[in-house]
């Protein structure tokens, strides 16, 4: 499905999106547990195939209305799945789902679409494995289809932390219900740090004890999933969010500005691209306890971001990057190569089909913004929602229309985009 959108300014208020991140883990609580309500949980393509992973493991899934559904878990023992999981095209869901699956008795069958049968695995499966768990690739290259099970019950284990940091989730999810514990080593550096974070902060409003340790991290087992008041409320999503200030900051018409509801403080890395506007030029106005986020247009001036702990944000910065004054030179981001797609040669193409000048090299990507103009054209999505949703918010600057592929996949992680970007007054047309 393709979307066409015009050079446009933009105004009004706008709700972010549930956080895809909180979501995808409050499921996978609950499933651990006995049962809750997640309030306010993004229901998007990737969060559902979290859902069908709970049910495929014996839990239950009920949708009570569109801000909550009520699970019944599987108490920590997993049971053997009747038939495969498909986790489409949700890498959160494979790498979480698979340090489930190792706790069943029997053996679980992982895969999806192309895209995520590109992506890494082998680290995790490998700590599976140490763990007396089974954890295979089918092809023998760490990609799925995966196979895992045999009823790991926790111990030590090392594991790289540049690659992913759903790995270390994933084990601390997971290690929680063993017998043992966990205790994980990092052999190197944690890159996107703020996701274990989330995790952590998550599993404590589970009453789930994670510790910090010199090396690493480390989670006792024999511990129960249990939410304060049976309930869990997912706060708004700062990787969406960053589209949405992003159209305020290049397009906001010259009397109004971009108004954000539902952006409360957390542990997400992303919310670094307030900072990051600022620093750019932008005037963010953040109202914390209102969990509002105010930003007129302006003008901005390129920067120097390291991304190592904000990888979800490479897309968004591109793309202001390109309409910005000066260069934006985006360092740290080769384990961004290794989302859904190739997020840095993606924005290194697609920008440049706009016209922008581009500079990428194997760790960076630099944005020449002064020499840059930006012209609508044909781009393409790379089947990623990232990638989308950034071009489109370059379309609302650029000379012109543009036509962006792939744009059905913004149900991965905000299925209204393109509704509140018309919502704000931006001219979209949606081809189906």
């Amino acid at each position: 499905m393709d979307v066409s959108i015009s050079r446009s300014r933009v105004r009004g208020r706008v709700r972010a999106p549930p956080s895809k991140s909180y979501t995808h883990r409050a499921i996978l609580a609950a499933g651990y547990g006995d049962s809750a309500t997640i309030i306010d949980p993004l229901i998007s393509a990737d969060t559902q195939a979290t859902m069908r992973a709970i049910e495929a493991f014996g839990g239950t899934v009920e949708h009570v209305d569109e801000n909550h559904i009520e699970i019944t878990g599987f108490n920590g023992r997993p049971r053997t799945p009747t038939d495969i999981i498909n986790c489409e095209n949700s890498g959160t869901t494979t790498r979480l789902v698979a340090a489930c699956g190792a706790l069943a008795d029997g053996l679980c069958v992982l895969t999806g679409d192309e895209s995520l049968r590109s992506r890494p695995h082998g680290p995790l499966l490998e700590a599976i494995e140490t763990l007396d768990g089974r954890g295979e690739s089918t092809r023998r290259n760490g990609q799925a289809p995966l196979i895992v099970g045999d009823a790991f019950q926790g111990g030590s284990v090392a594991i790289p932390g540049d690659i992913s940091s759903q790995y270390i989730t994933a084990l601390l999810m997971a290690g929680a219900v063993t017998a043992d514990g966990i205790d994980i080593t990092l052999e190197t550096e944690l890159k996107s740090a703020p996701y274990v974070d989330i995790t952590v902060e998550l599993l404590s409003a589970f009453d789930v004890t994670v510790e910090r340790t010199a090396d690493g991290f480390a989670v006792p087992g024999g511990q129960s999933y249990t939410p304060t008041d049976g309930t869990y409320v997912v706060p708004g999503d700062f990787s969406s969010i960053s589209y949405l200030l992003a159209a305020g900051a290049v397009a906001a018409t010259a009397d109004g500005a971009v108004i954000i509801e539902g952006a409360h403080p957390s542990a997400q890395g992303d919310s670094a691209i307030v900072e990051i506007i600022q620093s750019m030029g932008g005037q963010v106005a953040w109202d914390r306890n209102a969990g509002e986020l105010t930003v007129p247009a302006a003008s901005l001036t390129g920067i120097t971001v390291d991304v190592g702990n904000m990888p979800d944000l490479l897309p968004t910065i591109a793309t202001l990057g390109a309409i910005a004054d000066g260069d934006t030179v985006i360092n740290n981001c080769e384990h961004v190569r290794y989302k859904e797609t190739d997020r840095v040669s993606a924005m290194a193409t697609e920008l440049g089909a706009m016209g922008a000048s581009v500079t990428e090299k194997h760790d960076q990507l630099t944005i020449h913004g002064g020499e840059t103009t930006l012209s609508g054209t044909h781009v393409e999505g790379h089947g990623d929602h990232r990638i989308v949703m950034s071009l489109a918010i370059a379309a609302l600057a650029a000379e012109g229309e543009t036509t962006i592929s792939d744009s059905e996949d913004v149900d991965v992680s905000f299925p209204s985009f393109f509704e509140s970007l018309s919502a704000l007054g931006a001219s979209v047309q949606v081809d189906k």
